[in-house]
């Protein structure tokens, strides 16, 4: 799954995040804690960067015809309630962060340390779930992406 040729913190954020996501999964909070420690102990602004590129895709692919604030709505709702089942230290305002940097409408006056991980991993693994789909594959388009707009000549 992991691409040998990404750099270190890449394949350690994609290993640790596919770990979370199926620890969420499956509802296992300590399996679901060792691994967004392992985010934690990674560069803030990289893994925001992958995570909000998966949510992005994700969201794109579920609503190809556009996406509505009640789309966004319903993506909030339906992470919250999933992982309100078996987690127990919800931050809904942490949630919203995630799902806002994502779509690029966060208050950009505001200077705010990155979303933690634990709110995209969960946004992540129910986007997946109803996707019915790996984390694998948006992982590799996450890095893929980040790789391109970071090799484009700005004008």
């Amino acid at each position: 799954m992991i691409d040998p040729e990404w750099p270190p913190t890449v394949r350690a954020i994609a290993t640790a995040t596919d770990d979370a996501v199926n620890a969420a999964r499956s509802q296992s909070a300590a399996e679901f804690a060792e691994a967004v420690t392992e985010l934690h102990a990674q560069d803030s602004a990289q893994v925001a960067a992958i995570h909000a590129e998966m949510v992005r895709s994700l969201l794109e692919e579920l609503h190809p015809d556009g996406l509505t604030g009640e789309d966004v709505q319903d993506a909030l709702t339906r992470a919250v309630r999933s992982a309100a089942e078996w987690h127990p230290d919800l931050d809904v305002p942490g949630f919203v962060e995630v799902l806002t940097g994502a779509l690029g409408v966060a208050d950009t006056e505001e200077v705010r340390r990155p979303p933690l991980p634990q709110h995209a991993v969960l946004i992540i693994a129910d986007l997946l779930a109803r996707r019915r789909a790996s984390a694998e594959v948006y992982l590799r388009r996450a890095v893929a992406e980040i790789q391109r707009a970071q090799t484009m000549e700005m004008p």
